[in-house]
């Protein structure tokens, strides 16, 4: 390799040849690293000085040049020997230093945190951990190492260029001691540790609300099987809240061993862990109103219902007495308008179809295994069930009925009224469902029947009144939080058959505001002479009686009913705006019975108790509940088998 003036360069020291090959040693040298420039008087000889040499003596070579030789064989610029460019050094000593201090920071620190006992010197951590390539350092010309020695740059690149041995070992200590530091190994310690496993892939988010919509009670009923795989892989690498980890039992005062915090974690549970302590001064007996621990209480029910309401269905369907019951019930539970299924579902049934059993056990399939059965009641062909969220059951208080009957001859209970109550967490409910006397002109009897039923419904009976100082001894309505009253109230139109078939006519839609001015039960209500306290939602459905079986048409017998809204959802609240109504309207593909289902979906609010009321423990129907997922899990094979035979037995013809 040449030098820009044409002579060779060597890496350690500069020696400049005459065209005969000659080089001549001047030992005259007084100072390492000076290059001096000499006269030799009457023999015109140039002479360069070297700095030292690798080995440490100084060797100073000179070259004797006679001008003529110079002008004749080389042709040489003058050059007069610059100062060297320090960046280069300076930030491979400025790295090497910053690394030297960095890495004595973290060797104190591991020491501090290490066992006395169980150190080792660090010079034996380093060369265990020596597994990266150490880091090259370029070797530098021989003229940057010209520069005068009393300038800083050159006392400080100086050292350098002496010990690049000692830079290239000493950065091949430290890149290997952080190289074993990302490997897992430690400083102070000559123990091996396990290197940390990372992921394959990056981790899914996770939420950080606890009350998420997998705990909520409004969830779609989706197909058998189909969620359980996302919920599983949604929460498989971690927990759902940071409430749930273990900086919140620490800092919750709890102090316990690793050992026994991960005994308490769970991957795939959205249970926030019980401490010891909770546990042994809870108490299902007793319980404050918002204290820590109770079962009915604020906390738990802020867990369920973040927003404290819950959605309800309520239903009233005339069957009249038919045994024939609809294929499909989806339509009637489960409405395609909202989204979500509702957290409760209460269906009363007034001339019900003789195996009401037969009636249940189609609930519970059509509802799924999602719900439960909390109870069932019959007075004579009047039914109600009261279906929940299977995650629901065990904030209900024992379940009470009571039934009245409004004929004359009580032996005939075709006529009357039952009742079902209960409380959640602390509030409590009432559902009534009626059928009152029939005929278009009966409208005295029909508010006699309203008032018996509130009279001489006896509830509640062992649960306590939630707030009795609201409450009355001659109307039942008055004890209980929230109260839905729904039936075959039997309340007509005062119109002709010809002028409400012409209204309908006109307004072949929801637009039903003429029809309904003619409505008894509205005018009724206005006066306040029925139903006291209640409400009912705006009607925008067509009426829903008389229809003739298996069809949209109303009667066409020789009797020409008029049509009239007879089956309604009355609803009233103890604290005036506690529910509210989402959705009110009938079924009309269900066309087994002269009436349609009139259902009614609503929000009502709702506010914590306490645990010393009789508790359900969470009985509900558990015979109903297996037949009925055994029943709907049979219909669905048995679809799958048809469809897959339709296939089989599909023949494509070619013309």
């Amino acid at each position: 390799m040449s030098t820009p003036n044409g002579f060779p360069h060597h890496a350690g020291d500069c020696v400049t040849r005459n065209p005969e090959g000659k080089a001549v040693q001047d030992l005259q040298a007084k100072k390492a690293g000076k290059a001096t420039k000499k006269e030799a008087g009457d023999h015109g000889l140039l002479t360069f000085e070297n700095p030292p040499s690798a080995g440490g003596t100084p060797v100073s070579e000179t070259l004797k040049l006679r001008p003529d030789e110079l002008k004749a064989n080389v042709k040489m610029k003058s050059m007069t020997p610059r100062p060297p460019r320090q960046p280069r050094l300076e930030r491979a000593a400025s790295l090497d230093e910053k690394s030297w201090r960095r890495w004595r920071r973290f060797r104190t620190s591991q020491e501090s945190l290490t066992d006395p006992n169980e150190t080792s010197s660090s010079n034996g951590s380093l060369q265990e951990a020596s597994l990266s390539p150490p880091i090259r350092v370029k070797a530098s010309p021989c003229y940057q190492h010209n520069s005068s020695p009393s300038s800083p740059d050159a006392s400080e690149a100086g050292p350098v260029g002496r010990s690049r041995g000692e830079l290239g070992k000493r950065a091949s200590e430290i890149s290997s001691a952080f190289g074993g530091l990302l490997r897992g190994k430690s400083f102070a310690g000559g123990k091996p540790r396990l290197s940390q496993i990372m992921p394959a892939r990056p981790l899914p988010p996770v939420g950080f609300n606890v009350a998420s919509h997998t705990l909520r009670t409004t969830n779609r009923i989706d197909s058998d099987c189909l969620d359980y795989p996302h919920h599983s892989s949604q929460h498989k690498f971690g927990r759902v809240s940071s409430s749930l980890s273990d900086t919140g039992l620490h800092g919750n005062g709890m102090v316990c061993h690793s050992c026994s915090t991960d005994s308490m974690k769970s991957n795939t549970s959205l249970l926030a862990p019980l401490r010891n302590q909770d546990v042994r001064s809870r108490s299902y007996l007793e319980g404050s109103l918002l204290a820590t621990g109770a079962l009915l209480g604020a906390e738990e029910l802020s867990r369920y219902f973040p927003d404290r309401n819950i959605s309800i269905f309520v239903a009233t369907w005339n069957m009249q007495g038919q045994k024939e019951l609809p294929v499909n019930l989806d339509d009637f539970l489960l409405p395609a308008d909202p989204d979500y299924a509702q957290d409760m579902y209460v269906i009363g049934v007034q001339e019900g179809c003789p195996d009401r059993r037969e009636w249940e056990i189609r609930l519970q399939e059509t509802l799924g295994p999602h719900y439960v059965m909390l109870y069932s009641a019959a007075h004579g062909v009047l039914y109600m069930s009261v279906f929940i969220r299977r995650d629901l059951i065990w904030f209900c208080s024992e379940v009470e009925y009571a039934t009245v009957t409004t004929r004359i001859v009580s032996q005939i209970k075709t006529k009357g009224a039952l009742g079902i109550s209960f409380t959640f967490f602390g509030t409590s409910f009432l559902f009534i469902t009626s059928h009152f006397t029939s005929g278009d002109s009966k409208v005295n009897e029909r508010k006699l029947d309203y008032n018996k039923t509130i009279q001489a419904l006896t509830l509640p009976k062992n649960v306590p009144d939630t707030n009795p100082y609201r409450s009355s001894s001659n109307d039942v309505t008055t004890r209980f939080d929230e109260v839905f009253w729904f039936g075959d109230f039997n309340f007509r139109l005062n119109k002709d058959r010809e002028t409400v078939d012409s209204i309908l006519k006109q307004n072949p839609g929801t637009d039903v505001s003429k029809l309904l001015a003619y409505d008894q039960l509205t005018s009724e209500m206005s006066r306040g002479s029925i139903f006291k306290g209640f409400q009912e939602a705006d009607i925008n459905f067509r009426p829903s009686y008389k229809f003739d079986i298996g069809k949209d048409s109303y009667d066409t017998t020789s009797k020409q009913r008029t049509p009239s809204y007879t089956d309604r959802v009355v609803f009233r609240s103890r604290y005036g705006d506690d529910i509210h109504t989402i959705k009110y309207s009938s079924c009309p593909v269900i066309k087994t019975s002269d009436h349609r289902p009139v259902f009614a979906l609503f929000r009502v609010k709702l506010r914590p108790g306490r645990d010393n009321i009789p508790l359900a423990a969470g009985l509900f129907d558990r015979e109903l509940y297996l037949i009925g997922i055994k029943r709907r899990i049979t219909r669905e094979l048995q679809k799958r088998q048809e469809q897959k035979d339709q296939r089989a037995s599909s023949i494509c013809s070619i013309s």
